[in-house]
């Protein structure tokens, strides 16, 4: 039990909830949506809880001496000593070994995404996250493929506004999330990767300004798109909750408070209430 403890510490469950990712697809599926598409979707989200979690280790492996000299990453197992490096890379060799084989259930498409998934997080913890804009690009790319698996698994044409919509989404909360380390060095004289250094704050502001503004219009093309095609107004009104949304989260990432993107959006109510609002018109725009 108490070699088990750490293993579940180190795979970092509270990070378990981007992983719900795989589910946006559905959302503007409407009658595409049956049994098979939830079963894939959930097929999804368990395949990416085994690859996440073995990348977690993997790169809790390769900086542990870096994590060892951070005042909060020096309590994580694999830094603290509570975990080996060895059993740390054994486990993530079965972890990825049981999420390949669980996405292969849903067809070489899933497969693919996941490799892709694999083959760009190995490379950041190896390389790219030594790279400023490289680093940026992988870390958006894990939100993105996340989002790509969902569809793939479901069997769910995605359209080309949900794409973009995904990939800039995506790059906005990367540049957010590097906003607040920034920020956090700054405010808190805690050490800060020189990866991140290299970054000006004036810059990274210009990043997620720019993936926000993209996001909110290629998400009113798309509804204006479904008013269009369906003549129902709930896609427009779906357009107020999404971009207050944007706006809120926007708060946390201009007060350099969202290097943990789960943790402000379980932690916001407000945001949350949001958010049901915007799928609540969301279904109603695609159902009626």
């Amino acid at each position: 039990m108490t070699a088990v403890a750490p293993l579940v510490t180190a795979t970092r469950p509270r990070q378990w909830v981007k992983n719900l990712l795989v589910l946006a697809p559905l959302l503007p599926a409407g009658e595409q949506v049956g049994l098979d598409s939830l079963v894939g979707a959930g097929t999804a989200f368990v395949v990416f809880v085994l690859i996440s979690s073995a990348i977690y280790l993997f790169n809790d492996v390769e900086d542990r001496e870096a994590d060892r000299r951070h005042p909060v990453k020096r309590h994580r197992p694999i830094a603290s000593g509570a975990l080996s490096p060895a059993n740390a890379r054994i486990a993530a060799a079965v972890l990825v070994a049981l999420g390949v084989l669980l996405a292969s259930t849903r067809g070489w498409q899933l497969v693919a995404v996941a490799a892709a998934y694999l083959a760009i997080q190995v490379s950041y913890c190896l390389w790219m996250k030594h790279e400023p804009v490289l680093e940026l690009a992988s870390v958006a790319s894990g939100f993105l493929l996340r989002a790509l698996a969902g569809g793939v698994a479901a069997h769910i044409p995605l359209s080309q506004w949900f794409l973009i919509t995904a990939a800039f989404g995506s790059l906005f909360v990367a540049a957010g999330k590097r906003y607040g380390e920034h920020e956090m060095g700054t405010r808190a004289g805690a050490p800060v990767r020189r990866v991140v250094q290299r970054y000006s704050l004036s810059y990274l502001r210009f990043v997620w300004t720019m993936a926000a503004t993209v996001v909110v219009m290629s998400y009113a093309l798309w509804a204006f798109d479904v008013r269009a095609e369906t003549g129902s107004a709930w896609g427009l009104v779906s357009m107020v909750p999404f971009v207050l949304a944007v706006m809120r989260y926007a708060v946390d990432v201009d007060g350099g408070s969202a290097e943990e993107p789960e943790e402000v959006v379980l932690h916001d109510p407000v945001l949350i209430g949001m958010g049901l609002a915007w799928c609540g018109s969301l279904l109603l725009a695609v159902y009626t």
